[in-house]
């Protein structure tokens, strides 16, 4: 959602949904990049409000440029240059930082897709994860991606995840969705 992104400059009063919401979305989502709310409200408790969601600093309109410049270098400063954690499941390991996936003794190049499939999957793991569910995370609210291009990422998957005589770790649940779990679990 926002990885590579160094500030983001987000504004409260949004025409679908507002700043706050998309705010605490980002913090939900355990992503620690610097957020700048720019808002017409310039209220106290609206500033208050905007920095206990999560905002690193709060700026009111109208403002100057070179205001806000110096805000996004201030930020950027303070932000901590933190490697993401892996995501492990039992012996495949996922490498956010690179879009990798261990497993084996091989690593492997995961195309954007076939990353964001594996991470909803193994944050997931031990439960059915909906075809739905994965189309939205792996192309995005309202895309109009078919059951066969989802079937058509797994398959890529499941040929990278399991190389021959090693356990199956994605599993079809027929009808409705896919799963990361052990073959003896469930």
């Amino acid at each position: 959602m926002t990885e590579g992104l160094e500030v983001i400059l987000l504004d409260v009063m949004l025409p679908c949904m507002d700043g706050l919401t998309v705010l605490r979305r980002i913090r939900d989502a355990r992503l620690n990049t610097p957020v700048i709310l720019v808002s017409a409200r310039d209220a106290g408790p609206d500033i208050v409000h905007g920095l206990d969601a999560g905002a690193d600093d709060y700026l009111t309109k109208p403002f100057e440029l070179d205001i806000l410049l110096a805000r996004v270098r201030a930020v950027s400063r303070r932000a901590t240059v933190s490697q993401p954690a892996d995501l492990v499941f039992r012996d495949l390991r996922l490498k956010p930082a690179t879009y990798q996936m261990q497993r084996g003794g091989r690593t492997v190049s995961l195309t954007r897709t076939e990353y964001v499939l594996l991470e909803t999957l193994i944050r997931r793991a031990g439960t059915v994860v909906p075809r739905e569910v994965l189309i939205q995370e792996g192309w995005g609210l309202g895309s109009e991606v078919s059951d066969a291009n989802l079937y058509f990422f797994v398959r890529a998957l499941r040929s990278k995840i399991t190389a021959p005589g090693e356990e199956e770790l994605l599993h079809t649940v027929r009808g409705v969705g896919y799963s990361i779990r052990s073959e003896d679990c469930c």
